[in-house]
């Protein structure tokens, strides 16, 4: 067809969209659940241990979200590249993403809930229990923080560009 770009713009434009689908998913989730909800749970539920299982079931989700679209996004930079897809910023910078998520949802989240499970997270300052639940809990937020931040990079920084339309 006169006017219309070619077939394979039109694949690399739809690519370009779901990349793009993908990434609000994933970054949007991760801001508006770290940076909205939940400090507005603490804010409202009285019961804070409620409102942190809430918020932590909130960020399991979101990471699972995140590791899903993270693949999804690898597998995009991998066909739209071929072999070049290792060289690009963008596929390292979904690896370390990816691979904090792993940490904070693997290691971090774990040992957080075994230490609730036991209770220490509302024992008295001086237990060992407390501290731990508090240095784990730092962690956790801040491989959280590290995460929203490389995925705002992402946003601003990351995104293909569609392809060009076909000069006649």
């Amino acid at each position: 067809m006169r006017g219309s770009p070619p077939r394979a713009a039109q694949i690399s434009n739809v690519a370009v969209a779901v990349e793009r689908t993908l990434i609000a998913l994933w970054v949007g989730g991760m801001w508006i659940g770290g940076y909205l909800v939940a400090p507005l749970l603490f804010n409202l539920l009285e019961n804070r241990p409620l409102a942190g299982t809430v918020a932590g079931a909130m960020f399991s989700v979101i990471d699972r979200v995140g590791l899903v679209c993270g693949l999804a996004l690898v597998g995009l930079a991998l066909w739209r590249a071929g072999h070049r897809w290792l060289r690009q910023w963008r596929t390292w910078m979904l690896g370390a993403m990816r691979a904090l998520i792993v940490v904070g949802e693997f290691v971090l989240l774990p040992l957080i809930q075994d230490l609730h499970a036991l209770g220490t997270n509302a024992a008295p300052p001086q237990a060992g229990g407390h501290t731990r639940f508090i240095v784990l809990h730092f962690l956790a937020r801040t491989v959280f923080i590290i995460n929203s931040v490389l995925g705002l990079g992402l946003v601003i920084f990351g995104a293909l560009v569609p392809a060009r339309r076909a000069m006649h």
